[in-house]
């Protein structure tokens, strides 16, 4: 069962991995409800923030690869209650 949640996305110095970020979203793009990009140029950061109605073993999925790729922080928070 799915469930509404939001995930945060940093990526903090590493031009290569913005690419590689955006390319893992797009194949998740069907679990995207909502999506904000907000880059500092200056500081050398960008902040994602995602909603997402998806199963846990697809949010798991998504936020794993993310997850190891070089200066990507993630996090995610998902309602209890499923739809």
């Amino acid at each position: 069962m799915n469930r509404i949640g939001i995930i945060a996305i940093i990526i903090e110095g590493h031009k290569e991995s913005v690419a590689r970020v955006n390319a893992i979203l797009s194949e998740y793009a069907d679990l995207v409800h909502a999506r904000m990009g907000v880059p500092n140029h200056e500081k050398d950061i960008n902040v994602i923030s995602l909603v997402v109605e998806a199963t846990g073993d697809q949010v798991g999925a998504m936020t794993g690869r993310l997850g190891n790729l070089p200066g990507v922080t993630v996090k995610s928070m998902m309602t209890n209650k499923t739809y």
